[in-house]
């Protein structure tokens, strides 16, 4: 479902369909429309408005990392990479996450 509400997300943000304060509502039946479609599901702004908020999370995360020496972006596979798990493993400890040791 992810994929069919980006395909559209991503489409209309590069045709500048974006109000002040977010989507134009003409993007919210459309994404409705291509998830229904590819997905048999039906969805409601609501669901799409939560969901643009998940992925500002992420963002958010991603990028703090990003940020910091030992993370970077692996282009080929499209996700995060660290150079160790040593990097890792103090940058859980700085955080006082409780996070297992990193999966490679």
């Amino acid at each position: 479902m992810d994929i069919a509400l980006l395909e559209v997300l991503v489409e209309h943000h590069n045709n500048g369909d974006h109000a002040q304060n977010g989507w134009k509502s003409h993007v919210y039946s459309v994404v409705i429309g291509n998830v229904r479609e590819k997905c048999n599901v039906t969805i409601t702004k609501e669901n799409i408005s939560s969901r643009c908020k998940t992925f500002e999370k992420h963002y958010e995360a991603i990028s703090k990392m990003l940020s910091q020496s030992g993370f970077g972006w692996d282009w080929i596979n499209n996700k995060l990479s660290i150079d160790s798990e040593d990097v890792w493993i103090k940058y859980v400890a700085v955080r006082n996450l409780c996070v297992p040791h990193l999966i490679v």
